[in-house]
């Protein structure tokens, strides 16, 4: 096993038993389900990745895979690196061009572009925070003048754009086993909206079929 599927492996199962969920991305896919099953084994929850770090694409997917299967994304650890495992070890001006860029690439180039990736993720879920926040501020600044603001925050929902191809009826992640519908998110919409809210306000009505309420010992 190459010494950064190892040192991946002891990260993977440190922020399992800290009680994360893991998303263990490798070129190889044997090593990646491999790595997974140890982790499952223990109790973790956690998805195998497969593709190439060097390929923007891969690294965009590895994200947007463990964002679909977590919801969420709060940590990207790049494990990839060294000079050594990758080029030979040579004085700087015996290297070859092609494994200079080889080194550049597997020490910076490929981080920088998870690390974009993953900022993305992370501003869309700040982005969702600060909607809830500015709910709140609407709700104690201006509910003597009779303006409410509430937000319907919505999980997975069985569209033709966002589940292309997922069966909607048979999701095991989900605890009402259902991704949701669009007449879910449109009468928890209506509800604020309407007089029988009318002493609500600064909420947040989540319509995700107790993703977010889910217990340890879900299946």
């Amino acid at each position: 096993m190459p010494p950064q599927a190892r040192h991946r492996r002891a990260i993977s199962r440190a922020f399992a038993s800290a009680g994360a969920a893991v998303a263990v991305a490798d070129i190889d896919p044997g090593r990646a389900r491999d790595a997974v099953e140890e982790l499952i084994g223990s109790g973790a929850r956690a998805i195998p990745l497969a593709g190439d770090v060097r390929s923007r694409t891969a690294v965009d997917d590895f994200v947007a895979a463990t964002v679909a299967e977590f919801h969420r994304l709060d940590t990207l650890v790049t494990v990839v690196g060294g000079q050594v495992a990758f080029v030979p070890a040579v004085r700087l001006h015996e290297i070859s061009d092609q494994d200079w860029d080889l080194a550049y690439e597997m020490n910076l180039g490929y981080v920088a572009r998870a690390a974009r990736a993953a900022i993305r993720a992370f501003l869309a879920g700040a982005a969702k925070a600060g909607l809830v926040s500015l709910a709140r501020t609407v709700a104690a600044e201006y509910a003597g003048d009779g303006i409410r603001m509430n937000v319907v925050a919505c999980g997975a929902i069985a569209t033709a754009v966002a589940n292309v191809g997922q069966p909607a009826d048979d999701v095991p992640e989900i605890p009402m086993r259902r991704l949701g519908l669009p007449d879910d998110a449109a009468a928890a919409a209506v509800y604020p909206a309407s007089p029988l809210s009318s002493y609500v306000t600064g909420q947040s009505i989540v319509v995700d079929g107790g993703v977010t309420v889910r217990g340890p010992f879900a299946a």
